[in-house]
């Protein structure tokens, strides 16, 4: 299953960021973007209970993020 995981950051290197999450087995892919979301993560995982599992125990701990909004594909 995939999800998409919205990331709002502190004031911060969003590159330092962006290497953390691609250092996880989860993350798929990851970029920095424009606008007000810092980053997006996207996740192949087991199923939705996973992926929250995931974002709260991995990337809300990480210390620069502030917001996240996760995104779990429907098809």
């Amino acid at each position: 299953m995939h999800a998409y995981v919205l990331i709002g950051l502190q004031d911060c290197d969003e590159q330092q960021v962006l290497e953390e999450l691609n250092g996880y087995e989860e993350v798929e892919e990851a970029h920095i973007l424009f606008g007000e979301w810092d980053l997006i993560a996207k996740l192949d995982i087991e199923s939705p209970e996973a992926a929250g599992t995931f974002v709260m125990e991995h990337i809300r701990k990480l210390p620069d993020v502030k917001l996240t909004s996760t995104l779990i594909v429907a098809r």
